[in-house]
C-alpha cells in the first residue's frame, strides 16, 4: 500500500500516504495515472513491477484457502487489481505499451515524499520500431495470472485482463528485441541480464494456464530448447530471469497427469531442470548448491538478497504442493526428498527472516521485537504529508532521513472496517452517527491528531475544521493523548451518503515527528 501511485482510495491501511502523481503521461497525451512505485524512490518501473503482479497472482492461486483464513484474500485482490488497471491504462494500442514513468537519475538525487515531487514525470513506451519483449511478455504475464484470479471473482474484469494479455504477448513476440536496449533510461536500473526468451516462455505458459488454450502450450513445447527453457539450470528466480519459474509451471502440467502425447518428453525434460533448482536450494544437489550464510540463509547475490530468498520459498512451497498432490518425491543427487522435508526447509528460511537468526531479528520491519527502523524509503523517513503540510524539497528530506528516530512509523496502524454505527432520516435529511477509538501506542503523548473524511456532502459536528480538504481535526476539548491512552469520540454526518473516515496522522510532543496512532473502528 504504501508503494500506490495516483490517487488513493479512503480505506487505505497505510494512512500517513497521500495521493500523488495524479498527472503522470498528461504531457504526452495518455493517462498513467496509478500503479506502483519501485521501491524507496518514486519511478513507475514496468518490468519488476509486472512480475510482482504476477507473482502476488500466483500467490493467491495457489493459497488461496489460507489467504481467506487470514482475512487477506481481499487486500490481495485490491493490490493485483490495483496493478493490472494500470497495465490496462499503459496498452494504449494493440503494439504500444508505456513502460516507465518517471527518470531514475533526477528522482534518485532527491530526498522527498511521493507527494512533494519535483522530478521529471517523463513516460517512456515501448513499439514495433523500439522492441521490449521482456518487459511486454511479463505484463501479459501479469494479466494473465491475474485473469485466472479473478475468474471467479469477475468474469468480465478477468475477460479484459486475457483480452490485453493475449494483444501484448503478440506484439512481444512479433516485435522480439530487449527493452534495455530501445529504453537506455531503464538499462542503468533493470537491465535484462538474462534476455527476452524466457519473458517469452513465462508469458506463454501463463496464457496456458489462465485459457487452456493448447496453442500456448505448443508454443512452450516448440521453443523450450531454442529458448533455453530446457537447457538452462539456474540457482535464481527474480524479476530478470524466470526459468525456474517457467520450469516448475510446466512441471506442475506433467505432475497433474498433462504429460502424455507430444509434449511429455519436453515436460520431463523441464521438470528435471525445476528439481536441480530445487535441490540447489535445500544443499542436495551434489555440490552445485545455492551459497548459504553461516546462519543458513539462502545466499543468491550481494544486492539485496532477501528479493531471492523469497522467490525461492515461494518455488519451493508451491513445487512441494505440486510433489504431494501426485505423490511423488523430489529426486536429488544426494538424496530422495519428500514434500514434507521441502516444506521444513522453506519454513527455515522463513523463520530466519522473522527473526529466527544468529542476530535475533527480524528482517521484516514492523514483525517481532526487533527489526529495522530506517528503511531506505523517502516517504517512511519524512514526515507524512499529514503531519507537516509544508513541501519538503529534494534536497531537504535528506536531513530527516539521516534523523536519529524514525520519521515515519516502520509499523503502520492496522487497517479497521468503517461502520456507520447509526442512521436516521430527519426533516428529509440522513444522518449517520459514527465512533472512532484511538490508541496512542507511540511510548510518549501526542499532541495532535487528524481525520481524513471524503466524502461529505453536508455538515458534519463532533470534529474540527482544518485549512486541509478532507482533513479535520479532533475535537477542540482534546489536546493530548497520553502513551497507552485510548479515546473515543462520536460525531455526526449530516447528510448522506455515508462518508469514509479514515485516522490519518498524529504527531508526538516529543520531537513533533509524524506518528500514526492504533486506530479501531468499534460500533457505538
Amino acid at each position: 500500500m504504501a508503494q500506490r501511485s495516483g490517487k488513493l482510495p479512503a480505506d487505505r491501511t497505510v494512512h500517513w500516504r497521500g495521493d500523488s502523481a495524479l498527472t503522470d503521461g498528461f504531457s504526452q497525451g495518455v493517462d498513467l495515472v496509478g500503479g506502483y512505485y519501485d521501491a524507496g524512490d518514486h519511478v513507475k518501473f514496468g518490468f519488476p513491477a509486472a512480475y510482482a503482479v504476477t507473482m502476488l497472482s500466483w500467490g493467491v492461486l495457489e493459497f488461496e484457502k489460507e489467504m481467506v483464513a487470514a482475512n487477506s484474500l481481499n487486500r490481495a485482490l485490491d493490490a493485483i487489481r490495483w496493478g493490472t488497471n494500470y497495465f490496462i491504462k499503459a496498452h494504449t494500442e494493440p503494439n504500444t505499451l508505456w513502460v516507465q514513468v518517471g527518470d531514475g537519475d533526477s528522482d534518485h538525487l532527491c530526498w522527498e515524499r511521493a507527494e512533494d515531487m519535483s522530478t521529471p514525470r517523463t513516460a517512456s513506451k515501448i513499439d514495433a520500431s523500439r522492441p521490449g519483449s521482456e518487459v511486454a511478455a511479463e505484463t501479459a504475464a501479469a494479466l494473465a495470472a491475474a485473469a485466472k484470479v479473478f475468474r471467479h471473482y469477475d468474469s468480465m474484469y478477468a475477460d479484459l485482463l486475457l483480452m490485453h494479455a493475449k494483444q501484448i504477448f503478440t506484439f512481444a513476440d512479433t516485435f522480439r528485441g530487449r527493452y534495455d536496449d530501445s529504453l537506455q533510461c531503464a538499462k542503468k536500473f533493470y537491465p535484462s541480464a538474462s534476455g527476452y526468451q524466457d519473458e517469452l516462455l513465462w508469458g506463454a505458459a501463463w496464457l496456458y494456464e489462465a485459457t487452456g488454450d493448447q496453442d500456448y502450450l505448443d508454443y512452450v513445447a516448440r521453443n523450450a530448447d531454442a529458448f533455453g527453457g530446457t537447457g538452462w539450470a539456474v540457482r535464481e528466480f527474480s524479476w530478470d530471469n524466470k526459468y525456474a519459474g517457467v520450469q516448475v509451471l510446466l512441471s506442475k502440467v506433467l505432475l497433474a497427469g498433462g504429460g502424455d502425447g507430444d509434449y511429455a518428453d519436453t515436460l520431463k525434460q523441464f521438470r528435471a531442470k525445476a528439481e536441480f533448482f530445487m535441490c540447489a536450494c535445500i544443499q542436495k544437489n551434489g555440490g552445485n548448491n545455492v551459497r548459504t550464510t553461516p546462519g543458513g540463509l539462502l545466499y543468491v547475490a550481494d544486492w539485496n538478497n532477501m528479493q531471492y530468498v523469497s522467490s525461492s520459498v515461494f518455488l519451493l512451497t508451491v513445487y512441494a504442493d505440486y510433489l504431494a498432490e501426485s505423490g511423488d518425491k523430489l529426486k536429488c543427487p544426494d538424496a530422495e526428498v519428500a514434500p514434507a522435508e521441502i516444506v521444513a526447509f522453506a519454513r527455515s528460511q522463513v523463520d530466519y527472516v522473522l527473526g529466527k537468526n544468529p542476530l535475533s531479528m527480524s528482517y521484516m520491519v514492523g514483525h517481532g521485537d526487533k527489526f529495522p527502523t530506517h528503511v531506505h524509503h523517502r516517504g517512511a523517513s519524512i514526515p507524512s504529508v499529514y503531519a507537516v503540510n509544508d513541501t519538503v524539497g529534494c534536497m531537504e528530506g535528506f536531513d530527516a532521513c539521516a534523523a536519529s528516530s524514525p520519521a515515519s512509523p516502520p509499523n503502520p496502524p492496522p487497517p479497521f472496517v468503517h461502520a456507520v454505527t447509526n442512521s436516521w432520516e430527519y426533516n428529509g435529511v440522513d444522518h449517520y452517527r459514527h465512533t472512532v477509538t484511538a490508541k496512542n501506542t507511540c511510548g510518549h503523548p501526542i499532541t495532535y491528531l487528524k481525520l481524513r473524511i471524503e466524502g461529505l456532502t453536508g455538515p458534519i459536528y463532533g470534529v474540527s475544521a482544518t485549512q486541509d480538504k478532507e482533513m479535520y481535526g479532533f475535537p477542540s476539548w482534546v489536546t493530548r493523548l497520553d502513551a497507552g491512552e485510548k479515546l473515543t469520540i462520536v460525531y455526526i454526518q449530516e447528510g448522506g451518503p455515508a462518508a469514509k473516515i479514515a485516522v490519518a496522522q498524529a504527531v508526538g510532543a516529543t520531537d513533533e515527528r509524524s506518528r500514526a496512532s492504533e486506530t479501531e473502528r468499534k460500533d457505538a
